[in-house]
């Protein structure tokens, strides 16, 4: 298992909510380019590719200049393609749920690959064991899921927590003045889209602060 800094900051991408008025996929490349240059900048732990519909090439093309980029200590993986992760030469593979047994997956890269997986409920949080890290969520209510989507809240994710024998990221609804309550609930750092949106840096620095109790806030930059 590949051991992951606590807390572990993960950003997840969406290039539409990362440029909304961009009018082709082109554009909204470029602008989540800049947004993970900002959050690399800051020293962000983790970046999930979560770019699903892209092309092949052109998942790779993109994944492939984020890892040129990123240093070490900023791992990259991407969602759900294994074998664009594999050329593009990123880190590891982030896996849904209901995707592929984690078993079949750490072969492909047995020296240093990460696999991680989403989860929604305790049960799947116990039955992902040989992953490296859990997201688990949604957590709170979160602008990225229908209004009407369930909420796990933070019983469920400290019953995740105490059955994972991996790390457990939250993810849903994360704003800074929530990270506390989710370290307290056993997490071992956070997964966010929206959080991050505003500007990398400002939400990377409230995160850590927060998580270390400084009283920190976005409001004080």
């Amino acid at each position: 298992m590949i051991a992951l800094p606590r807390p572990c900051l993960c950003l997840v991408t969406d290039r539409r909510r990362a440029a909304p008025g961009a009018r082709t996929t082109a554009a909204a490349l470029r602008d989540l380019h800049q947004q993970l240059d900002d959050a690399i900048d800051a020293g962000i732990d983790l970046i999930q590719i979560r770019e699903r519909d892209l092309e092949a090439a052109t998942l790779c093309a993109f994944v492939t200049a984020v890892v040129a980029r990123a240093p070490a200590a900023t791992r990259v993986v991407v969602n759900d393609r294994a074998d664009v992760a594999i050329a593009a030469g990123a880190a590891g593979v982030h896996l849904r749920a209901d995707g592929p047994a984690t078993a079949r997956m750490r072969p492909l890269r047995p020296a240093g690959w990460i696999v991680g997986r989403s989860v929604h409920t305790v049960e799947e949080s116990a039955a992902a064991g040989e992953a490296d890290y859990l997201i688990f969520g949604t957590v709170f209510p979160s602008v990225s899921k229908p209004i009407d989507a369930p909420v796990a809240g933070l019983d469920a994710l400290r019953a995740a927590c105490a059955v994972s024998t991996a790390p457990v990221l939250a993810i849903g609804g994360i704003t800074p003045d929530r990270v506390a309550a989710c370290r307290d609930a056993g997490a071992g750092g956070i997964a966010a889209i929206g959080a991050f949106l505003p500007g990398p840096a400002q939400a990377i620095r409230a995160m850590r602060a927060a998580w270390n109790d400084d009283g920190f806030t976005l409001e004080r930059m």
